[in-house]
């Protein structure tokens, strides 16, 4: 059975390693959703898999909204957390966000999304 948890641990909070990943990460794209990735290496070491989403103010005014593409984002990594450790790697930093004005209709459409950008990674 695979591990389907998002511990406190998993999550990225620090703004040391959240300026970090801004500064040395990777952007990649697919759909509305947009990441950006930092892979453990020997000049920059990260530690353990860190995970964190976000959504602009600017597309959604009320944090009612906000708040709900972010369980939403939360809920696709929880769930395919084995695909993204697959195609980005066991030690890697990265941010997820929502890059749209447009409500997503249905979890499966985001879950989709968030799929397909895995799998872009790996070929």
């Amino acid at each position: 059975m695979t591990n389907s948890k998002y511990p406190r641990a998993e999550k990225l909070k620090k703004n040391t390693e959240i300026s970090l990943l801004f500064e040395k990460g990777k952007w990649r794209t697919s759909g509305n959703l947009r990441i950006i990735i930092l892979k453990d290496k020997p000049n920059i070491p990260v530690e353990a898999a860190r995970f964190g989403v976000s959504v602009s103010k600017r597309y959604f005014k009320r944090a009612v909204h906000r708040n709900r593409i972010k369980r939403l984002l939360r809920e696709c990594y929880r769930l395919n957390k084995d695909l993204f450790k697959q195609a980005f790697g066991e030690k890697t930093m990265a941010m997820l966000f929502w890059v749209s004005s447009e409500m997503p209709p249905k979890f499966q459409d985001v879950e989709a999304q968030f799929i397909k950008l895995c799998e872009a990674q790996k070929k």
